[in-house]
């Protein structure tokens, strides 16, 4: 078994090392938290044990960035420290830890954990690998979805142009939609006509399936942001796949999981950040969504920003004119541009 040990005390990190590398695991260290993220994606260990308090990047930001990535999202996770606080232990654990030791710890209590985190992982794949073995018959990747493939048989070729609505919420769902070209929001409206953004999608992504798996009416809205050409495909259809090819379901609950933990780390963020935190996070998503090059400007509507970041257009306004004082961002118009991507997405205040 493969362990990553993210610690950036070096005395702590040796002696971890050497009673893991004593019970038999191979063991891999970081000395910072962005070194290991990198090594945990480059190796895949089977367990990581990581330290809160480090420079750069802390023990959280390392569990974030690890948990939305698919291939890193189930890797079990320790948290090591020497804060014993409380508010401490359940952060962590709201973020996904699987557990906690504090520093110092016994040799004894690091031994077991790491067993009891193992086991668990191990009867974890076990069941999951029975699962997708029976009946699988191709892998169906969601990111690269073959257009011959049967689920498109019947599909059905519309363009939106910007602002046309694809769905109403509280409508009836007939519905998967697959974007072919161009753009598309979902949102939330309340009783007094507020938004709040729940999703952004782009070319080659799916939308609206969650509200067709309840059987429900639509919870949200769907509008096109540029001119979009949208591919429907019939509910029918949908349901027919889901129920008689397997590699189909998979895919769409490895979706709906991973979008399970990142709607979780956003009510967190919600609900603890600061403001600025949340329209750098939001900024950070957008162009995440749709731009990899950082200093390429975006444009990006306030109101939009304001409603992924879930406060008033005018107090997103006047983020971003500090972030641009402080050389964060440039802006011209409606289109922004990133001046230090990795400041604004470690933004912590």
């Amino acid at each position: 078994m493969n362990i990553l040990i993210i610690e950036d005390n070096k005395d702590v990190l040796d002696n971890t090392t050497e009673l893991l590398e004593l019970a038999g695991y191979k063991i891999s260290g970081a000395i910072n938290g962005k070194e290991g993220v990198k090594v945990a994606k480059e190796t895949l260990p089977d367990l990581i044990i990581c330290d809160i308090m480090m420079p750069e990047m802390d023990g959280y930001d390392v569990l974030y960035y690890l948990s939305i990535d698919p291939k890193t999202s189930t890797i079990p996770f320790i948290f090591l420290t020497a804060k014993s606080d409380a508010t401490d232990f359940r952060k962590g654990m709201e973020l996904g830890a699987d557990d906690y030791l504090t520093k110092p710890f016994e040799e004894i209590d690091l031994i077991k954990s790491v067993e009891r985190r193992l086991s668990k992982s191990n009867r974890l794949k076990k069941a999951m690998n029975s699962f997708v073995s029976v009946g699988a018959e191709e892998e169906f990747d969601m990111e690269n979805v073959d257009e011959n493939h049967q689920l498109f048989k019947n599909k059905k070729n519309k363009v939106f142009r910007p602002k046309n609505f694809v769905y109403l919420q509280y409508g009836s769902p007939i519905y998967l939609y697959y974007i072919k070209k161009g753009q598309v929001k979902t949102f939330k409206t309340n009783e007094d006509g507020k938004e709040l953004i729940t999703g952004l999608y782009k070319e080659n992504e799916f939308f609206g399936y969650h509200s067709l798996l309840k059987d429900d009416e639509y919870s949200d809205s769907a509008i096109a942001v540029i001119e979009t050409q949208v591919e429907l495909i019939p509910k029918e259809e949908f349901f027919s796949l889901i129920k008689n090819r397997r590699e189909v379901a998979n895919g769409f609950i490895k979706m709906l999981s991973k979008e399970v933990v990142e709607k979780e780390e956003e009510l967190l963020n919600l609900a603890y950040n600061s403001v600025k935190k949340r329209v750098a996070d939001g900024l950070i998503k957008y162009f995440d969504k749709y731009s990899q090059d950082y200093t390429k400007g975006l444009q990006i509507p306030r109101e939009d920003l304001a409603n992924i970041a879930g406060t008033s257009t005018e107090s997103v306004i006047r983020t971003l004119s500090e972030f641009k004082k402080d050389g964060l961002i440039s802006a011209e118009g409606k289109t922004i541009y990133i001046s230090n991507e990795k400041e604004l997405r470690n933004y912590k205040y």
